[in-house]
C-alpha cells in the first residue's frame, strides 16, 4: 500500500512561530516594563538589575533557560512573519534561499546565544 503522506517541516516551524508569538505577547512586555519603566522611575530598586544580580541570574540553569526563551523564540516568530510577509508583498525570493536567510539566521543566533550562555 502506497502512502500519500509528504514529509514537511511546517509543524516545527509553526510550533516555533507560535511559541515565539506567545513569548513576544506575554514575557517581553513584562521585561520592558521592568527594565524600561519601573526601574528608571524608581518603582523598583536599581539593585535588582545590578551587574552582580544579573550575572547571578544568568549563571543559573533556570536563568539560562529563561534568557534563551526570551531571546531566541521571538526570533523564529519574526523570521516566520518576515518570510510570509515578503510573500504577501509579492517579493518572492527562491524558497530555499528564503528559508536559509530567515530560519537559518534565527538558528545561527540561537546557537550563538546558547554558546554564550554556556560560557557564563
Amino acid at each position: 500500500m502506497k502512502s500519500n503522506y509528504v514529509r514537511s517541516n511546517e509543524p516545527i516551524v509553526w510550533s516555533l512561530f507560535g511559541a515565539g508569538g506567545m513569548v513576544a505577547a506575554f514575557l517581553l512586555p513584562a521585561v520592558v516594563l521592568m527594565l524600561g519603566v519601573a526601574t528608571p522611575l524608581g518603582w523598583v530598586s536599581a539593585d535588582v538589575i545590578s551587574y552582580h544580580n544579573v550575572m547571578l541570574f544568568a549563571s543559573s540553569w533556570l536563568g539560562k533557560l529563561l534568557l534563551m526563551v526570551v531571546i531566541c523564540l521571538p526570533l523564529y516568530h519574526a523570521a516566520h512573519r518576515i518570510h510570509h510577509g515578503l510573500v504577501d508583498l509579492h517579493l518572492h525570493l527562491p524558497h530555499t534561499l528564503s528559508l536559509l536567510i530567515f530560519y537559518g539566521g534565527s538558528t545561527l543566533v540561537t546557537l550563538a546565544v546558547g554558546y554564550w550562555l554556556l560560557l557564563i
